[in-house]
């Protein structure tokens, strides 16, 4: 089995993390920087193993944030919406990449990061996590992911999987893309609300705004009232619109926060075809925390493997024999070389992609079994990396 590149996203010791296994010592630097792939030789520079508390954030559970309140407003330079009505002119803009390098951080309170326009369900985790928090919006995802890594804010809540629509794949690939560590996660029951303007009956619909996935997952409704569907970017920015425009046949799939915020009418409540419909987000932030033992920790790392038989069962076997439950697995194609040719002659005409593997395990890195198991997954007994980065 040979692995090609490991990334670990949170390390008890920033920058260096060190394993031992049997007489083989493996260092790994851990950066957030793709390089090319070499057989024997990691790939990446990560930014450290990701280690967050598995208990979902909950009412029963918050955490301690000092300082702020809730709010929905940012006093950034540029950022305020000029807007005919009063009450739109009171939402802050979503931050974009070109309002990065300039807005300021007083660091007075902890600030989150999400996409979307206020009333977004990404700002509903957002305030689950920290509720005393000053929500940031964001056009982005990835503007959400630089306005940490450049201080305006604390911390980004992003969404990384639904139970309906599944992994939400760019997220995957910007955690490669940049230098972040996740630090928590939490959970969010999606509640989709169809919205109008006051006094529109449901019926009087003949289009609805909203999301693709918002869409998908609330067909029965839609099919039933025969509406013509519109795409947005979210679905707060639909409840925007449809309050902005002021046309009383088009309605909006949104949360009823986002109604309570845009002067609409909440005309149905809960209408997705699944009741259980829950959005996971990560937790973002500059810095790792230190995993300890006092509780369940999860951590995320990704790899590639070279083809052979049997070699991802391989790979997850080191888990299995230390009894640490794998919590999830995505893979992604490996964007450096995402097609190889079957046989070396290169005579052949199958091709197959070659894939990164995104694992969550539970265990904490302050445990000897999370420490043997990927010095086991580097150094097994079949092969012994010959580069190790110093």
């Amino acid at each position: 089995m040979a692995l090609k590149a490991a990334f670990i996203s949170e390390a008890p010791q920033l920058g260096v993390v060190k394993f031992q296994s049997g007489n083989s010592k493996v260092v790994v630097n851990l950066r957030f920087e793709i390089e090319k792939c070499r057989k024997w030789e990691l790939c990446c520079r990560l930014g450290g193993l990701a280690q967050r508390g598995t208990t979902p954030v909950g009412d029963d559970k918050k955490p301690t944030v000092a300082g702020g309140a809730e709010s929905s407003s940012v006093s950034i330079d540029g950022v305020q919406e000029n807007e005919s009505k009063g009450f739109l002119s009171l939402l802050p803009k979503p931050l974009s990449a070109t309002d990065l390098s300039s807005s300021p951080n007083d660091g007075s309170n902890v600030r989150v990061a999400y996409q979307g326009l206020p009333g977004a369900y990404s700002e509903e985790a957002a305030l689950k996590a920290y509720p005393n928090c000053e929500t940031v919006p964001c056009d982005e995802f990835e503007a959400a992911f630089k306005a940490v890594e450049l201080w305006i804010v604390d911390k980004a809540v992003l969404p990384i999987e639904n139970s309906v629509g599944g992994s939400i794949h760019r997220n995957y690939d910007l955690l490669l893309r940049h230098r972040l560590h996740i630090v928590g996660e939490v959970q969010l029951q999606v509640n989709h609300c169809l919205l109008g303007l006051p006094g529109v009956r449901k019926e009087e619909l003949k289009r609805v705004v909203s999301h693709p996935q918002a869409f998908g997952q609330c067909d029965k409704i839609l099919t039933k009232l025969d509406v013509i569907r519109v795409g947005s970017p979210d679905t707060a920015g639909a409840a925007k619109d449809v309050s902005s425009k002021g046309v009383r046949d088009t309605g909006a799939i949104a949360s009823a926060r986002a109604a309570k915020l845009y002067g609409l009418d909440v005309l149905a409540e809960r209408i997705q075809d699944d009741e259980e419909n829950i959005t996971r987000f990560l937790i973002l932030a500059r810095e790792p925390i230190i995993a300890g033992t006092d509780r369940l920790y999860k951590t995320s790392i990704v790899f590639s493997l070279e083809e052979g038989p049997g070699v991802l069962f391989k790979a997850l076997a080191v888990f299995s024999l230390r009894n640490i439950n794998l919590a999830k697995i995505e893979s992604r194609p490996l964007k450096q070389r995402p097609l190889r040719i079957v046989d070396d002659s290169n005579e052949g005409s199958a091709k197959y992609f070659d894939y990164l593997f995104y694992i969550d395990f539970e265990a904490s890195m302050a445990e000897p079994r999370a420490q043997f198991a990927l010095g086991h997954l580097q150094v097994s007994p079949s092969y012994l990396m010959d580069n190790v980065l110093q």
